[in-house]
């Protein structure tokens, strides 16, 4: 954790139903307990040289307010789930060469939700861009360049991630099989190259965890897209240190969740650790496509 105590609709039909324009609540369970117990997205983690100037940046743009982590940390909560911030002193490498491509929010009105970013002289890194009659989105870039989409939505809420993928039907599968994450739609898996204007956008795999759709794509869509990303690359990067370092997950008991995602074969990269005289348990694990995964106890809350 090493949080800092003070000291789409044409897009989704077009992508395989992908960007889950619908907002979705998940239900949270009773199993809670040992092997059965669910898991919740519980968080980002953002690399930033500013922390103040990050929780305001997000607070001012779109639908979400300050909090405080666990009684100790400034952070930013989002409905369901949390953005944290850690300080660098060095600006985080940012393109888009690793597993997490960016985040997002909806927007019931799509073209009044970007005038007024305009407005509030929010930097674009993609202007409105129009995919159907009803559907646009646009990509926010953040002053530490950390990519947000608004897209049309039927609602203006934090609602989902995107990732990419060197083989984005078995990401999605193992975020299944040790996370519960439920897939979107219900036609045959896929695992063959779809395009779309010459650029690779399936395989995909679009998944809920709670409120927040999980969805995947393949690698190549960021190959083809961003190639002045990948001059002198051609392997994933790790997302640890990046503007985006890691997703948080969390299990009501940190401990049997560990170990059973041990006895599955999953690599355990740091081990179970506390911070804030206690408050906050976590782990870390090593995802599909070197994604850098915390494993936190205690599902999230505003407090």
């Amino acid at each position: 954790m090493h949080v800092a105590v003070p000291s789409a609709f044409f897009k989704a039909c077009l992508f395989a139903a992908v960007f889950g324009i619908v907002h979705a609540g998940g239900v949270r369970g009773d199993s809670d307990k040992g092997d059965n117990q669910e898991a919740h997205f519980h968080h980002l983690h953002l690399n930033t040289l500013d922390r103040a100037a990050a929780i305001d940046f997000y607070t001012a743009k779109f639908d979400c307010e300050k909090a405080k982590f666990a009684g100790v940390a400034d952070a930013v909560w989002a409905q369901k789930s949390w953005l944290l911030f850690n300080k660098v002193d060095k600006a985080p490498p940012w393109e888009l060469t690793s597993a997490i491509w960016h985040f997002g929010w909806g927007a019931e009105d799509m073209k009044a939700a970007y005038q007024k970013q305009l407005d509030r002289k929010t930097r674009f890194f993609t202007p409105l861009t129009q995919l159907s009659p009803t559907f646009y989105y646009a990509y926010v870039e953040s002053p530490d360049h950390a990519l947000i989409e608004l897209n049309t939505a039927n609602h203006h809420h934090f609602g989902h991630l995107h990732l990419f993928s060197e083989d984005p039907v078995s990401a999605g599968e193992w975020y299944m099989k040790h996370f519960g994450a439920k897939r979107r739609g219900t036609a045959p898996v896929s695992r063959e190259p779809r395009f779309y204007n010459g650029v690779q956008v399936g395989p995909s795999m679009s998944l809920m965890m709670d409120n927040v759709n999980i969805i995947i794509f393949p690698i190549q869509y960021s190959k083809q897209a961003y190639p002045d990303h990948w001059k002198g690359r051609t392997e994933m990067t790790p997302t640890k240190g990046r503007v985006v370092d890691h997703v948080g997950i969390s299990f009501a008991q940190l401990a049997p969740a560990v170990e059973r995602l041990q006895r599955a074969g999953v690599k355990v990269t740091e081990p179970i650790q506390s911070e804030a005289g206690g408050k906050i348990k976590f782990a870390f694990i090593e995802g599909p496509d070197k994604i850098r995964i915390e494993l936190v106890e205690g599902h999230p809350r505003k407090e």
